[in-house]
C-alpha cells in the first residue's frame, strides 16, 4: 500500500509510537471527584448533576442549563420545547454530523439542508434565507471546529421571520463571537461533552436557554416527562409521589459524569490556551507549504480550537485525502475527518434524492479536510512529530 511504502522510504516511521487523534485530559482531581461520588452512594442524576447545571449556566451567562446525556438529546429536547410538529421544516447545514438533522426527523419534520461558507465550513446565511418557507420553524446552525457561525445575520433573519434559532454548539466551548461567549446568542444552545470534546464527561451534553418555559419543558422531558424535581424522590426531602406530565425521554446526566464535568469546567481557560498554542505552532509551520492550507479564522471571532482542520490543495498533490491519511498513519500520526456531509449518507441521499453536487461547497471541502491532533497534554515533541510527519508526507506527494 502507498502508506506502507512511504514509511519504508526513509526507514522507520517518523514517530516511534502512535499519537492518537485525541486523548481526553483526565487529571487527579477529576478522578478524586468521581471516587468521592462513588463513595457517596449517589451515582445517577442527583446533587452533582444539579450543581453542574448551575455552574455551567453561570459560566456561560445564561439563565437555565439542563444537563443531559448528549448534545443529540439536547437538540431533541430543544425541538420538543419549541413544539416542532410533523410537516414542519428546520434548516440545517450540509456540513455537520448526522445528529443535527436526525433529531428533526424524530418529529416527522423535514431537515432542509443548505450549503456552507467555503472558508469556515459554517452555514451560509444567504443559503439559509433562500431556504425559508412557510413551513420553516427553526434554524439550527453548527459551529464547525469551534468557529462560530455568523450569528448577526442569522439572528436578524430568525427575528424577522419569527423563527427559533437553535445552536448546535457541540464544538464551541469556549468560543466567542464579537466578544460574546457562545451559549447566549441563540434561543436555545446545545453543547456536547462527548469524550473528544473540549469538556469531556464520556457521554454528556447541556441545553442552555434564557426562556423559562423551554427550560422547564426540557427538564421535565429529559426524565420520562415526570413532574418537576422527580429526581429527589429518593432523598430525605423528596416524595415517592410523582406525575408523568407527557411521554418523555431517558436523557438525564448521571452524577458520575457530572463529577467529571464540574472539574473540567474549571479548566476551560487552561485547556483553551494549550490548544491555541498547538494551533499557532501548526499555523506557523504549515502556512507556507503549497500543498496544504491552514484554517481560516475570521477576525471578529475567537475559536475554541476544538478541531484543527488542515485542508489539502489536491491540485498540488499526487494523492487524494485517503492516501494522505494512510501515509500519516504509517508515520504513527492519528487523524480523523470532520465531517462526511449529510447528503452523502444513504439515509439522506436516498430519502431526498441528493447527489454529491447537490451541495457542491460542502462536497468539495469535505474531500480536502483532515482533522489533526490537538488536545491538552500534547508535548512539544508530539507537536514536532505531527509537523515533521505532515512535511514528510507533503514532500512525498508533491507534484
Amino acid at each position: 500500500m502507498i502508506a506502507e511504502r512511504l514509511a519504508l522510504n526513509g526507514g522507520d516511521p517518523f514517530r516511534a509510537t502512535w499519537l492518537p487523534f485525541h486523548r481526553p485530559c483526565i487529571e487527579d482531581d477529576e478522578i478524586a471527584e468521581v471516587v468521592e461520588t462513588l463513595k457517596g452512594g449517589w451515582i445517577t442524576t442527583g446533587p452533582r448533576a444539579k450543581r453542574f447545571e448551575k455552574e455551567f449556566a453561570e459560566y456561560i451567562g445564561a439563565k437555565h442549563s439542563v444537563a443531559v446525556n448528549s448534545a443529540t438529546a439536547a437538540m431533541h429536547l430543544a425541538l420538543d420545547a419549541i413544539g416542532l410538529q410533523p410537516g414542519d421544516e428546520v434548516i440545517v447545514p450540509a456540513y455537520t454530523f448526522t445528529a443535527t438533522a436526525e433529531v428533526v426527523m424524530y418529529f416527522g419534520a423535514t431537515p432542509v439542508i443548505v450549503d456552507v461558507d467555503p472558508r469556515t465550513l459554517n452555514v451560509d446565511p444567504g443559503a439559509v434565507e433562500a431556504a425559508v418557507t412557510e413551513r420553516t420553524r427553526a434554524i439550527m446552525p453548527v459551529d464547525i471546529a469551534g468557529i462560530p457561525c455568523e450569528y448577526d445575520p442569522l439572528r436578524e433573519l430568525a427575528e424577522h421571520q419569527k423563527l427559533v434559532l437553535i445552536e448546535d454548539a457541540a464544538h464551541a466551548l469556549p468560543t466567542r463571537y464579537r466578544g460574546e461567549l457562545v451559549g447566549t446568542m441563540a434561543g436555545i444552545t446545545c453543547f456536547s461533552f462527548y469524550a473528544t470534546k473540549t469538556l469531556a464527561t464520556g457521554e454528556g451534553g447541556m441545553l442552555v436557554t434564557d426562556n423559562d418555559q423551554w427550560a422547564e419543558r426540557a427538564q421535565m422531558m429529559s426524565l420520562h416527562g415526570m413532574s418537576r424535581d422527580a429526581w429527589k424522590r429518593h432523598t430525605a426531602e423528596g416524595s415517592w409521589y410523582y406525575e408523568v406530565m407527557a411521554p418523555g425521554f431517558k436523557y438525564n446526566l448521571t452524577d458520575v459524569a457530572a463529577a467529571l464535568g464540574l472539574r473540567q469546567l474549571t479548566k476551560q481557560a487552561r485547556f483553551l490556551a494549550e490548544r491555541t498554542a498547538i494551533a499557532e505552532r501548526y499555523n506557523a509551520a504549515f502556512a507556507t507549504i503549497p500543498g496544504i492550507e491552514i484554517p481560516s479564522i475570521p477576525g471578529h471571532v475567537e475559536t475554541s480550537w476544538h478541531l484543527y482542520l488542515l485542508r489539502l490543495n489536491l491540485d498540488r498533490l499526487t494523492c487524494d485525502r485517503a492516501e494522505f491519511i494512510k501515509a500519516l498513519n504509517a508515520e504513527n500520526i492519528g487523524t480523523s475527518v470532520h465531517f462526511i456531509p449529510l447528503h452523502l449518507h444513504p439515509s439522506y441521499r436516498d430519502r431526498f434524492g441528493y447527489t454529491p453536487e447537490s451541495f457542491p461547497i460542502a462536497f468539495e471541502q469535505y474531500r480536502r479536510v483532515i482533522s489533526m491532533p490537538i488536545f491538552p497534554g500534547m508535548t512539544d515533541a508530539d507537536v514536532d512529530d505531527v509537523i515533521g510527519a505532515v512535511q514528510k508526507v507533503v514532500r512525498h506527494f508533491r507534484r
